[in-house]
């Protein structure tokens, strides 16, 4: 299932950063060049040059990367597609086989395991299906691409440093389209930084052994900031007469404070009441709402889809024993042309919606929010057919 996700696993640098990395040109001139790059930094020649023999251009990582219209479809389809009776039924098995790499896990990094089971379900099925791109060509193609070469070409040097530790097979290993590799699907530069030998067999192999994939998906995760032992996600259920514009990832309010507006849990109580939190709606003041805390944050540092990042963090509650979110009756939503003309029309507004791609990510909300604030409608971040034609 990695072909849902993208691939943000790091930060971006600035656009004028990514027209400073080699780019396009030639394929061969531009491998002969990493070739080059490579023995500039101190890698033995003759391996490099067995690391890049098998190297291929793969135009359907290009066709892969340009089409990735699923993240279109609004929570509640989405998640819906997701979340099957297998894949809970099969995250409670696995939490058993594997209770005491979680174990670990939570006291290593105080991470609960149903955050590690939901990534291992989306991205791979719980490792059924790793992908079958082979890697290396996928890294070199998209450095090769002008689209985000300063993401993708770092990525190839971290791939021979695995090559040279024997973890990584240039003609043989094979994952997603964009290069993340194994059960949790990680980028190379992250398997080095926080790859973990989970199973004490002194290599770090993220495709064949779960304890690894496991070890390591927590250890990146904690380096992107989860804070221990803190809850994610939790529905709530809001009052009668609550501003909406205090939703979304914009504002932060105490616990106590969304308590005394009258936020509620919709089962059990809110947590710890000085965390700071805000209240998302994915689909409007319709549907299904939730609370936020501080380590929600950092699913985005792991893929920056709204609406993935939503779902991945709603099942790993579902897998801690939540119950199904209610989800309300929300006002139809607008469909992926409809959402690009919403966006050109906020972007010649002014608003920064991250792209005219027909997707509702975080950007487009936060512009919504403040448009509907501004035409005296609810500012609950979910973009109508009313509010685009108001526009």
């Amino acid at each position: 299932m990695r072909a849902l996700s993208l691939l943000m696993a790091l930060c971006l640098p600035a656009a004028a950063m990514a027209q400073e990395v080699p780019c396009g040109g030639s394929f061969s001139g531009f491998v002969a060049d990493l070739r080059e790059e490579a023995v500039a930094q101190g890698h033995d020649p003759a391996q490099v040059e067995r690391f890049f023999a098998p190297v291929r251009q793969d135009p359907k990582v290009l066709e892969r990367d340009r089409a990735q219209g699923i993240f279109q479809t609004p929570f509640v389809e989405f998640s819906r597609k997701l979340i099957s009776q297998y894949r809970l039924d099969k995250g409670r098995e696995l939490a058993e086989r594997w209770d005491e790499v979680f174990d670990r896990i939570e006291h290593d990094y105080g991470i609960a395991r149903g955050v590690l089971l939901a990534f291992w379900a989306f991205e791979t099925d719980y490792g059924a299906f790793q992908g079958d791109f082979n890697t290396l060509n996928a890294l070199v193609t998209l450095a090769h691409d002008c689209r985000r070469p300063e993401i993708f070409r770092p990525q190839i040097f971290a791939a021979l440093e695995l090559y040279a530790h024997g973890d990584f097979d240039p003609a043989g290993t094979t994952g997603a389209w964009a290069g993340e590799i194994g059960q949790v699907q990680m980028l190379p530069r992250d398997i080095l930084e926080n790859g973990m030998d989970g199973d004490g067999d002194g290599h770090v192999l993220l495709k064949s052994s779960a304890p690894d994939a496991l070890l390591s998906g927590a250890k990146m995760l904690a380096a992107l900031g989860w804070r221990p032992g803190e809850p994610w996600l939790q529905e709530v259920v809001l009052p009668e007469g609550m501003d909406w514009s205090l939703t979304g990832l914009e504002t932060e309010l105490s616990v106590a404070e969304w308590e005394r507006l009258g936020v509620q849990a919709r089962e059990g109580r809110l947590d710890d009441a000085r965390l700071p939190a805000s209240i998302l709606l994915p689909q409007g003041r319709g549907g299904p709402a939730f609370i936020a805390y501080p380590n929600f944050r950092v699913y985005f540092e792991w893929n920056q889809s709204f609406v993935y990042v939503m779902t991945a963090a709603y099942f790993a509650t579902r897998l801690e024993g939540a119950p199904v979110y209610d989800a309300g009756n929300p006002d139809p939503g607008l469909s992926g042309a409809q959402m690009k003309a919403l966006q050109q029309a906020l972007a010649a507004k002014g608003y920064d919606v991250g792209g005219i791609d027909g997707i509702l990510g975080a950007g487009t909300r936060a512009a919504v929010r403040d448009m509907q604030a501004k035409l005296g409608l609810p500012a609950d971040g979910w973009p109508t057919v009313g509010l685009l034609e108001r526009l």
